[in-house]
C-alpha cells in the first residue's frame, strides 16, 4: 500500500521519535496571509522599523505562524485520524523565526491511554520545531484523541506528569530585545506591564464570525490535513469542524484591544479546546491576568494571561458543576512579553 491512511491509536509506541515530512521555508507570504486571515496588529510583527527600535534585527514572523507551521507538519503522523485535539502544556518559544527560515518538526510519544469507550485513545506527544541550522525554535506538548483500528488491541497505559505552568526562569527573551525606547503611540495603546493587576478581566469587545472559506484557506496554508477539518463526511452532522489553532489565532488577534503591548508569546502553560467551533460561529474573546513576573531584561516584563474564546459573555467560563460552559471554545494559558 503506497498511500498513507494515517496512524491509529495502537500504532504508537511509548518513547518513539517521529520525524515529520516535509520541511517548509516560510517568508513574507505567510506573514501576509496570516494578517489577512486574522485581525493581527502586533507592532513587533507588523513593522521592521518598530522591531529594530526594540532591538531586533527586523520583524520576525508572528509567534503563531511558527506554531501553526510546526503543528501542521505533525498532522499526518499524529492527528490524521483524530477525533479531537484536547490540550497543550509546557510550550516555549526559544528563538524567533525569520522570513526565509526553513522549519521542520519532530515528535516524541510521551503518553498513551485508551478511553473508556474502547474505540479511541489519547496520545501525548512532545513536539519540537527546528530551523535550518538544527536550532529548536519552538517546543510544546499536546494530547489528542485518536481512533483505534481494532477495539481488542490493548495498549499499556502511561500518562505523563506535566508541569502546570512554565517557570519564569525558563522563559526565553529574544536576544537583543529591549523595550526601553518602546513607542506606545505607534504600538496602539499606552498600557505598560505595571498597569495590569492580577485577577483583572479584560473584555476585548470585538468579535469575528468564522467563515468556512477562511478556515479552509488556513488549514491548507498550515498544511493541516486532519480529516475532521478537510472532509465534512467525517462528521455525522455534516458540519465543518474548525481547526483549534484557527480559534487560537482569532482570539489572540482580538485580544489586541486591551493587550496591544503583549507583544510576544514566549510560553504556553496549558490549553483546552473546551467545545467545538463550527463555520458560522461568532467568536469573542476575553482575558484574565493570572500573574506578573520580571525577566532578566529590565525593560521587559512578562504577563501570564488566560485567553478565552467564547460565543458568550466575557468572564463566564465554567458552570456550577465545574465544567466549561457550552459557549466556551478555548481556554488558553500563556506568558507574553510586555514593556515595563
Amino acid at each position: 500500500m503506497k498511500t498513507n491512511p494515517g496512524r491509529f491509536f495502537e500504532d504508537y509506541t511509548l518513547g518513539e521519535v517521529i520525524r515529520h515530512a516535509v520541511p517548509r521555508t516560510v517568508g513574507q507570504g505567510e506573514r501576509a496571509l496570516y494578517h489577512a486571515l486574522y485581525p493581527a496588529r502586533g507592532a513587533v510583527y507588523s513593522s521592521d522599523e518598530f522591531a529594530r527600535s526594540v532591538g531586533l534585527r527586523a520583524s520576525p514572523l508572528d509567534d503563531l505562524v511558527a506554531f501553526h507551521t510546526v503543528f501542521g507538519k505533525t498532522v499526518p503522523d499524529i492527528s490524521l485520524n483524530a477525533v479531537a485535539n484536547l490540550g497543550y502544556a509546557e510550550g516555549r518559544w526559544l528563538r524567533p523565526v525569520w522570513p526565509g527560515d526553513t522549519l521542520r518538526s519532530e515528535s516524541e510519544v510521551i503518553g498513551l491511554k485508551e478511553t473508556s469507550s474502547g474505540a479511541t485513545g489519547v496520545v501525548w506527544v512532545r513536539t519540537r520545531g527546528l530551523n535550518q541550522h538544527g536550532d529548536v525554535v519552538l517546543e510544546y506538548v499536546r494530547w489528542v484523541m485518536v481512533r483505534k483500528r481494532r477495539r481488542e488491541v490493548v495498549v499499556p497505559v502511561s500518562v505523563p506528569d506535566l508541569a502546570p505552568v512554565v517557570s519564569v526562569g525558563a522563559l526565553v527573551v529574544p536576544e537583543g530585545l529591549d523595550f526601553s525606547r518602546y513607542d506606545f503611540g505607534l504600538a496602539g495603546e499606552p498600557h505598560r506591564w505595571g498597569d495590569y493587576a492580577v485577577g483583572e478581566v479584560i473584555d476585548h469587545v470585538d468579535a469575528v464570525t468564522v467563515e468556512e472559506a477562511e478556515h479552509m484557506l488556513a488549514t491548507r496554508l498550515w498544511q493541516n490535513t486532519s480529516k475532521v477539518h478537510f472532509d465534512v463526511s467525517q462528521r455525522e452532522d455534516g458540519r465543518r469542524l474548525i481547526y483549534g489553532g484557527h480559534v487560537i489565532s482569532l482570539a489572540r488577534a482580538l485580544s489586541f484591544n486591551g493587550l496591544a503591548n503583549a507583544q510576544m508569546i514566549v510560553a504556553l502553560n496549558g490549553g483546552a479546546h473546551a467545545n467545538p467551533c463550527f463555520a458560522g460561529d461568532t467568536v469573542r474573546a476575553w482575558s484574565e491576568v493570572l500573574d506578573r513576573a520580571e525577566t532578566g531584561v529590565p525593560s521587559v516584563g512578562a504577563l501570564r494571561l488566560r485567553l478565552v474564546a467564547t460565543k458568550g459573555a466575557a468572564g463566564a467560563l465554567r458552570g456550577a458543576e465545574g465544567k466549561y460552559l457550552p459557549e466556551v471554545l478555548l481556554d488558553l494559558d500563556y506568558w507574553a512579553l510586555v514593556p515595563v
